[in-house]
């Protein structure tokens, strides 16, 4: 970590584009306690700041200040938890004596992280010939702690974690699940690998319409049957959609009340995820305690807005709350979507997104009939013209949330006609 990027975390600043580009290839943590004891504030700083961060989310981190001779006093009198994180200045023979008068009231089973202000490779050996799992030299980043700790519980033979990409209006009717549907009808067949769909509007989701399914079983029965969810009972509950395109539905009704708690969705998730590459969530355009955790712990978000001025309130407020939430990840995608509709006022791409700090990833223009087509048919964009160029965006669209590509700024539909107008206007 470079001095101005440790300077940074000690101010509390936002991580670089390095730090944030190191968390994003980590993986969620399991559950598990952690205790921390540090010397300094440069040290303790960045383990608060990982606390935070929500691949840590499912664990249980104290921070304490003071050393290794706080620890001690500590656990004559506390269980040990599984992990304990130390900080030393000892040199490396103090260190290692007050090791070993802490293992003498610590539990064998738990995990030990060292980290010193010796550079030394005599205390690197003895510290992992004494059974320390892993030894850091300060200064440490954040990015730093949560990839040690993540190296320790995180089973390295076990299968990759798929992603998850969470799509939400920034208004209702913006388009944001037609855009969802098709970005991840595009994924599937654009790169032969498997996505899940799940349609997260218990009560008025539109997946099952727009792909033309009609399943017995949906997200419902995983929701409100947590104690089953599993790989295989997932399974049962997927539809079909196309060959590499499954679709956990919404019911579609009124006839109970879709109430959850915080957590609601999060296991469907995580096992959605061990099944497939990529997991493309719907959520509905609400604000409560579950879609709130749902857009918090998924890997990429995607506000969907119509040029216009709610919009712009709505997702410049979603964005600031995510900046919160995710402070180690970078900002939510935007789409502008149904851009250039006749005889209605809007606000440019470039005036929207000014106030909102990130420019669209893509402005797409409204067509009411590829799009009404579309829907009525049951059918995706890219099957009713492969050649349209709102299905090569949508294409580009997919091609950028897996890595594939970046954002790249475009003077045609796709980054806008509005764009490529308002230049015009501004040579003339």
């Amino acid at each position: 970590m470079n001095n101005l990027a440790y300077d940074a975390a000690l101010q509390g600043e936002a991580p670089s584009e390095s730090e944030v580009a190191a968390m994003s290839t980590l993986r969620p943590v399991p559950r598990i306690s952690i205790q921390a004891f540090c010397e300094t504030e440069g040290v303790a700083g960045p383990i608060e700041r990982a606390a935070d961060d929500r691949r840590m989310s499912k664990t249980h981190l104290k921070v304490h200040m003071g050393g290794i001779a706080t620890a001690i006093d500590f656990y004559h009198s506390a269980p040990t938890p599984n992990l304990i994180v130390l900080e030393s200045r000892d040199e490396p023979r103090q260190l290692i004596a007050a090791l070993k008068q802490l293992a003498e009231v610590c539990d064998p089973n738990s995990k030990v992280i060292v980290i010193g202000h010796y550079n030394d490779v005599w205390l690197y050996r003895e510290l992992i010939r004494f059974g320390i799992s892993e030894y850091v030299v300060a200064p440490i980043s954040m990015a730093d702690i949560v990839a040690v700790i993540s190296a320790i519980f995180v089973d390295p033979e076990a299968a990759p974690i798929g992603r998850s990409f969470a799509f939400i209006g920034a208004k209702g009717g913006v388009g944001s699940s037609t855009i969802a549907h098709n970005i991840a009808w595009s994924m599937s067949s654009l790169f032969s690998s498997e996505v899940v769909v799940a349609d997260l509007d218990l009560a008025f989701g539109t997946a099952n319409i727009n792909f033309d399914q009609d399943p017995a079983q949906g997200i419902a029965e995983a929701v409100f049957a947590p104690e089953r969810i599993d790989e295989v009972y997932l399974d049962r509950l997927l539809a079909q959609c196309a060959e590499h395109l499954s679709l956990l539905a919404a019911p579609s009704t009124l006839e109970r009340v879709y109430d959850f708690d915080p957590e609601a969705f999060s296991q469907i998730i995580e096992t959605a995820q061990r099944t497939a590459p990529a997991v493309v969530l719907d959520v509905p355009h609400i604000w409560s305690g579950w879609s709130k955790t749902t857009l918090t712990q998924a890997d990429e978000i995607v506000i969907t807005a119509t040029p216009e001025l709610a919009n712009l309130r709505n997702a410049k407020n979603l964005i600031d709350m995510l900046r919160k939430l995710r402070p180690n990840d970078g900002p939510p995608k935007l789409i502008v979507n149904q851009a250039g509709m006749p005889k209605r006022p809007e606000i440019s791409p470039a005036d929207f997104a000014e106030p909102l700090g990130i420019a669209p990833m893509a402005v797409i223009p409204f067509d009411p009939q590829l799009f009404g087509n579309s829907a009525n048919n049951g059918r995706m964009l890219g099957e009713m013209d492969a050649q349209h160029a709102i299905v090569q965006t949508v294409n580009e669209i997919a091609h950028v949330l897996t890595g594939r590509s970046e954002i790249k700024t475009k003077k045609k539909v796709g980054l806008g006609d509005l764009i490529a107008r308002l230049k015009r206007k501004k040579r003339m």
